[in-house]
């Protein structure tokens, strides 16, 4: 079986678990057509009512170029407002043309159309939270994708296909293996209140009290390898030093530190993109957090500025302002998630209602 066939059957049957007569969504660039076609095939066959919806180049730029009034800014595209609104599964491909053609797209323009998506944003939110709308992010390799990992585009298939399991002879056997390790994690996560990380440039700590942590096991993304909660919003305090450069709306942005005082960032540098983060602070919720969470995934071991595999990287932490997963019973709402990662490979250090945890990079309690 080809690697794109194994991929398609991890998708349809592990991550989104179709079941026949389900409406699902694909979301893609032409670029990942031939996983797209693989996706379609095998969907089809197992009895699910199939859309697909693909982009193509410079799409997004040219909109923000040519866009003329309000009432253009405000159109919700018909499949995806009733694919989000009333369909059962929707899979979204990344696979990226130019990871740098929106850095110059008009800010102002993109506010406005982040207002006008807002309630299509919440309704997705809501109902991915419980699984009414089983939802996943995948990645389709690419050049630009590998030149940014730098990488070969064979190098970089060959990292996306082993992060995602796929030359194990049973991907989805795999999968279960990473749900059942993690599962004892969340166990015994969930029976904690207080947390602090700390490593070099870092010492922050917060309340997880009565939040839910979350068993991310490759269901909603694929990759997964990750334990996650929304924190006590006001509860977040100390310092933190984001380690991984990442990209974000179009631009790089490397050591950022963040000063956190009663849940609300109250200060913030950072080596490049500063700039960035100054825009993005002036967006309502986006100054608390959303999300903190550990990555798990020891067969990714390098950043590649691409969010979905670097958050996962095993042993690292990350927290991410604004949007709260509903389902970790986070309260911060926010137009924007912004993940941000930082190494514990080298000293790092999590403490549970005072008790060390996390050394190194690895938990020592299993």
């Amino acid at each position: 079986m080809s690697i794109l066939k194994k991929y398609a059957r991890l998708l349809v049957d592990y991550c989104l678990e179709i079941k026949p007569g389900e409406k699902l969504y694909v979301r893609a660039n032409t670029i990942a057509e031939p996983l797209v076609r693989e996706v379609f095939r095998y969907a089809t066959s197992q009895g699910a009512i199939v859309e697909t919806d693909l982009s193509f180049q410079g799409k997004n730029r040219i909109f923000y170029e040519e866009v003329q009034n309000d009432e253009q800014l405000s159109h919700i595209p018909a499949l995806l407002k009733k694919a989000t609104e009333e369909y059962d599964a929707y899979l979204v491909i990344r696979a990226p043309f130019n990871l740098r053609e929106d850095q110059n797209n008009d800010k102002s323009k993109e506010r406005k159309r982040k207002e006008a998506t807002k309630a299509l944003h919440k309704t997705y939110f809501s109902r991915t939270a419980t699984r009414e709308l089983k939802r996943c992010l995948c990645q389709y390799p690419t050049i630009a994708s590998a030149q940014e990992a730098g990488m070969s585009l064979e190098e970089y298939e060959n990292f996306v296909f082993n992060a995602c399991h796929l030359y194990a002879d049973n991907p989805e056997a795999e999968w279960l293996k990473v749900r059942a390790h993690q599962q004892k994690i969340v166990d015994f996560l969930n029976t904690k209140s207080d947390i602090r990380y700390k490593c070099n440039g870092t010492d922050i700590s917060f309340s997880v009290k009565d939040r839910i942590w979350i068993n991310s096991d490759g269901q909603n993304n694929m990759p997964s390898g990750e334990v996650f909660t929304g924190p006590i919003e006001n509860s977040v305090n100390g310092k933190v030093h984001f380690t991984y450069p990442s990209v974000f709306q179009g631009h790089e942005v490397e050591d950022i530190i963040l000063n956190v005082e009663n849940g609300e960032v109250k200060s913030w540098e950072a080596k490049k993109g500063k700039d960035l983060l100054d825009e993005i602070f002036k967006i309502d919720g986006s100054r608390f957090f959303g999300e903190v969470a550990i990555g798990t995934n020891y067969n990714i071991q390098r950043a590649t500025k691409n969010i979905l595999f670097d958050e996962k990287i095993g042993g690292t932490i990350h927290m991410a302002v604004g949007q709260s997963y509903i389902q970790t019973g986070g309260k911060n709402q926010s137009s924007i998630h912004w993940d941000m990662i930082t190494d514990m490979k080298d000293g790092g250090e999590i403490y549970a209602d005072g008790e060390k945890v996390y050394e190194n990079g690895k938990f020592i309690i299993f």
